[in-house]
């Protein structure tokens, strides 16, 4: 079978691309399947050609979703599963609302397009995010509670869940949206995701760097690994279509801790002095959009189906200090 990623160069991207390389078989709609070939899409050309020359069946796809050429490429390449993560992330979305449409909805609805003119629909995976929620006080909600968001990222993830249910329902693809904890720690530079400080408060002072903390420590957040992350993915492809069924978006588990925790549990695991590395710098902007979204989700759906989250926070930390020790 043959597989599209789109967004391959960002770090999640790059993960599964390299995870779908090392193996010869993966499970799809409930069977397994022989990869022969994953095409690796993203504006990022660098980080593409590093792609293609470590795994030689991975080919490089650069340019934007918007690009004519791009979408020609992908219908006539016709991938039997779509792993659809390419996105501007929260912050970044609200400060510049047309980028956020152009790449969050219309990339969607371009590459939606682009899966019907291939001869049969593909499993098509797209990368949600718990932002589509909104509480009034960082509270507890279910799977099942209508979404509501206060963010330009979480209306356009939104607007592509009922992009993904219509086209399942009319037969152009079989979709499932996935609902992503946020996800720490990430590796790297920070980015301009509002929930950019969930990794930065652990990663910068594990190497020995200063970290900004914009919000309080009571506030709560829904997490996940980005190993955890990587593993749902597979996993959601793996599902046969008949256990989604009509309802095509997937709330995943996470791991539900506070700032305050997150840090009792660095400076637990690496010490007081690396954990007193984290500067508080209140941002009443990051934290009006973070606390809009649910401190806990239940998942009871989603846990029947076999997605299984980490046991704690201190394995998230423990996760991306064995990834930078591998390094």
């Amino acid at each position: 079978m043959r597989i599209l990623v789109t967004g391959a160069a960002g770090f999640i991207g790059q993960m599964v691309v390299n995870a779908l390389a090392a193996r010869d078989v993966l499970v799809l709609n409930g069977a397994e399947r022989r990869i022969s070939a994953i095409l690796a899409a993203d504006i990022a050309e660098g980080p593409l050609n590093a792609l293609a020359a470590s795994h030689h069946r991975v080919h490089a796809l650069p340019g934007p979703l918007s690009s004519p050429d791009v979408l020609d490429r992908i219908a006539e390449d016709a991938p039997d599963l779509v792993i659809h993560l390419a996105a501007v992330v929260s912050g970044q979305a609200e400060a510049d609302f047309d980028l956020g449409m152009a790449v969050n909805l219309q990339a969607t609805i371009d590459l939606i397009n682009a899966c019907r003119r291939m001869p049969k629909p593909p499993v098509f995976l797209f990368s949600s995010s718990v932002a589509v929620f909104s509480c009034a006080a960082n509270d507890t909600i279910s799977e099942d509670t209508l979404p509501a968001p206060r963010s330009s990222y979480g209306t356009q993830k939104l607007m592509g869940e009922l992009l993904v249910r219509d086209a399942t329902r009319k037969g152009f693809i079989l979709g499932r949206s996935l609902r992503f904890p946020t996800i720490s720690v990430r590796p790297g530079a920070p980015n301009k995701a509002a929930s950019s400080f969930a990794s930065g408060i652990i990663r910068e002072p594990l190497a020995g760097q200063d970290a900004i903390l914009p919000v309080g420590r009571d506030l709560r957040l829904h997490l996940a690994s980005p190993d955890r992350a990587l593993a749902y993915t597979l996993h959601a492809a793996g599902l046969a279509q008949d256990s989604v069924g009509g309802d095509t978006t997937l709330t995943l588990p996470g791991v539900t801790v506070t700032v305050g925790t997150m840090i009792d549990t660095l400076a637990r695991i690496a010490g007081t002095d690396v954990a007193a590395r984290i500067k508080p710098a209140h941002d009443p902007a990051i934290e009006a959009i973070v606390a809009s979204w649910p401190g806990q989700i239940l998942t009871p759906r989603a846990l029947a189906l076999g997605f299984e989250p980490d046991s704690d926070f201190a394995d998230l930390i423990a996760s991306h200090m064995g990834r930078i020790a591998a390094e």
